[in-house]
């Protein structure tokens, strides 16, 4: 399935100003990488996003958060 373009340009916006930004082909979509570590994922319609540990709990709880694993 292809990336939403839409969704893929407003992540490029977001992270613009982020050191370290790489983009390519993962996860059956475009993956954004910071310093060599996977930060987030577009694939169709859907992100799929790294989440601080410390965070995860509450994170998880957030409308349109899938907390599959």
């Amino acid at each position: 399935m292809a990336a939403n373009e839409a969704l893929l340009q407003r992540l490029r916006t977001a992270v613009a100003d982020v050191p370290k930004v790489t983009e390519t082909r993962m996860f059956r979509g475009i993956t954004f990488m910071v310093d060599g570590k996977v930060c987030v994922s577009v694939s169709g319609d859907e992100l799929m996003c790294r989440i601080d540990p410390e965070i995860y709990d509450v994170a998880i709880k957030k409308k349109g958060v899938d907390g599959d694993e």
